[in-house]
């Protein structure tokens, strides 16, 4: 059954075009199943039926999985059996028809404008690391783009004079991204102040934005320089590299861009993704009214 998940894996990785970290998440959620599996002693993929799928949903639920990843782990399923399905390993689809828990509609953290102002606020100029940081939370509070993106920057990718990034989303995809005065003012100071000092004046080395040991910094890494100031801004929200990009949007629909171009921008496929932060500003748009109106 693994010769079998790993040809999908390799399906989605070549001729779907999908990110790594996609690709991971397809791996985890369906080595989990094919593990459910055998321990009900099923050897063969084509052995497995509906119950097998049912079953394996169930004991996801009741470890108190949240309906986001029930539903995730089905779609997974979905998309595996369609492939052993066209590949002739399996006569029928078990998923046919199975369909995901409901969900509640939940809507992304944001900070205000005031808590993005604090953040922003905190790294040391006059430290490399501290101006990299500066530089990298500008950006990214600039463009929206994920933190897998940022960190996959190199820097012929910034055109700091035009003002804009060259930015490779998911399935590789690209697009171009506006990048503000002042998020182009940081940059260009790490590269002329900071980024030499941290690479040791090594110029092999093509990415943007580089740890204390001169490498491509990590996802893992920016995470903790993220928290480290969100703590010392004392915010006390739950905040992920994500919080910027969700706040990022909601601040320019706020403001009056239009849909499509936040679409554009975030590298959404689908409009209806973009669509969740317009329900951050009816929220926005209530509590100034709460609060403002003599009356309400």
């Amino acid at each position: 059954m693994e010769r079998w998940l790993q040809e999908f894996i390799h399906y989605l990785a070549v001729e779907r075009g999908l990110a790594q970290n996609t690709l991971a998440s397809y791996r985890i959620d369906l080595s989990q199943y094919l593990s459910h599996l055998k321990k009900q002693g099923v050897t063969a993929i084509d052995q497995a039926n509906r119950n097998h799928v049912l079953t394996h949903l169930y004991k996801l639920q009741k470890s108190g999985k949240a309906p986001a990843t029930i539903s995730r782990h089905l779609a997974a399923l979905k998309h595996f059996y369609r492939f052993l399905l066209a590949d002739g390993v399996v006569t029928e689809d078990p998923t046919v028809n199975l369909e995901s828990p409901k969900l509640g509609q939940r809507l992304p953290q944001v900070l205000t404008t005031a808590e993005v102002e604090a953040l922003l606020s905190q790294p040391q100029l006059a430290d490399p690391a501290g101006l990299r940081d500066k530089a990298m939370l500008e950006l990214i509070y600039a463009t929206g783009i994920r933190v897998s993106e940022m960190v996959t920057l190199d820097i012929e990718h910034v055109e700091l004079d035009m003002g804009y990034i060259r930015c490779f989303g998911k399935g590789s995809k690209e697009r171009i991204i506006p990048l503000g005065a002042v998020a182009a003012h940081y940059v260009r100071e790490y590269l002329a102040r900071s980024r030499v000092k941290l690479t040791k004046g090594k110029t092999e080395h093509r990415a943007l934005f580089v740890n204390a040991q001169g490498k491509r910094l990590t996802r893992q890494g920016f995470w903790k320089i993220l928290k480290k100031y969100a703590r010392e801004a004392n915010i006390n929200k739950h905040i992920t590299p994500h919080t910027l990009r969700h706040s990022f949007a909601t601040h320019l629909l706020e403001n009056g861009a239009d849909l499509r171009s936040v679409q554009e921008m975030l590298g959404h496929a689908d409009i209806s993704t973009t669509q969740i932060y317009t329900h951050l500003t009816k929220i926005r748009l209530r509590e100034v009214y709460t609060n403002a109106h003599p009356r309400a």
